[in-house]
């Protein structure tokens, strides 16, 4: 077995509240490590609502969600965080000495003095198209939820289902090196942004995309090998078998705490309670920052998850580093600060 990755921190979300959290760590010289079941950075902000407009970041008097992560991912950089994408954080065990050992939903493992908790309502979860025997075929291969490697699709009869930007970016993205894709879709309508829609069509009416307006209503292979996909379109008597290798449904995300809620925290109706002065929770060494926690007077928004960020950061600070006291310092005034940030 391979030894577990040593940081400082471990991160659990890489979300806007998760990423500050690098910023504030990172100018106390605490190294951190982040996993998200995500396969990027942004959390809810990049993944739900990339361009949706935000009014309340300071001195931002308008940003979309991708602009706000692009930002931070920025602002991080001096830090070297050290990201684990597409992993669910799946076990958390304290040692001997202290410290923290979480394993990873792909097995790897990270050993800290201190775990975050970034994870906004919790983990994201692919919306799982309701289909006899789908298991079998997420277990092959045959139904994936993400593109975590495109190559691994080159060559492949692909059935993209869903409407909106990540159906329609994957079916731009792939066409060049599947051997056919089919979008399919419930009706002629698309949430995607209309440049990818133009572009979609485009590819339609040149014949390098097949559209297909109907639902899903089965699977079809054998061994767990996917074969054919069923869609039933409206006014229909028998479905349509789509020819297939991997069926890729992107019917968007829900939130679920999942393994969190077997660390051992005490929960307040699937939130964590935490102190106002550490933002941490009933688990010394364990903080809570962002949508996931709860506490009186608690307001659900970015900017209140900052504030806690920079709190948390100076108390675990003192766990990481019980024998160094800090001594506060303004980054506008402080030139250690600013040569940490690149800017003396």
């Amino acid at each position: 077995m391979t030894d577990p990755q040593k940081t400082d921190i471990i991160i659990i979300g890489a979300g806007p509240c998760g990423l500050f959290a690098v910023f504030e760590l990172g100018l106390l010289d605490l190294r951190c490590h982040l996993v998200d079941i995500l396969d990027k950075p942004g959390g809810q902000c990049a993944e739900l609502y990339p361009e949706k407009p935000i009014y309340d970041i300071p001195a931002l008097p308008v940003c979309t969600g991708q602009e706000l992560t692009d930002r931070l991912m920025e602002q991080i950089a001096p830090f070297g965080p050290v990201f684990h994408y597409g992993q669910m954080a799946e076990a958390l065990e304290k040692l001997d000495d202290g410290t923290w050992l979480l394993t990873t939903s792909d097995g790897v493992k990270l050993n800290a003095p201190v775990v975050v908790i970034a994870a906004g309502g919790g983990s994201f979860v692919p919306k799982r198209p309701p289909l006899a025997d789908i298991d079998d075929y997420e277990a092959s291969g045959g139904v994936q939820y993400a593109v975590r490697r495109r190559d691994a699709l080159a060559g492949k009869k692909l059935v993209i289902a869903g409407g909106g930007d990540s159906a329609l970016d994957w079916t731009v993205n792939l066409v060049d090196i599947a051997e056919s894709v089919t979008l399919v879709h419930r009706r002629d309508d698309f949430r995607a942004a209309p440049d990818t829609v133009a572009k979609m069509r485009a590819l339609v009416e040149e014949g390098r995309v097949t559209l297909q307006i109907g639902q899903l209503k089965g699977l079809e292979g054998d061994n767990g090998t996917l074969g054919r996909v069923l869609v039933q379109a409206a006014g229909d008597d028998e479905p349509t078998a789509l020819d297939a290798d991997v069926l890729l449904p992107f019917y968007g995300l829900t939130m679920k705490l999942g393994p969190i809620a077997e660390f051992g925290l005490n929960l307040e109706e699937n939130l964590i309670p935490v102190d106002t002065e550490r933002f941490e929770t009933s688990e010394p060494s364990i903080f809570a920052i962002g949508d996931i926690n709860h506490y009186p007077g608690k307001l659900k928004l970015i900017l209140s998850g900052f504030h806690e960020a920079a709190l948390m950061a100076h108390a675990a600070h003192g766990i990481v580093h019980p024998e160094k006291k800090i001594r506060f310092q303004y980054t506008t005034s402080s030139s250690s600060l600013q040569q940490k940030l690149g800017v003396a």
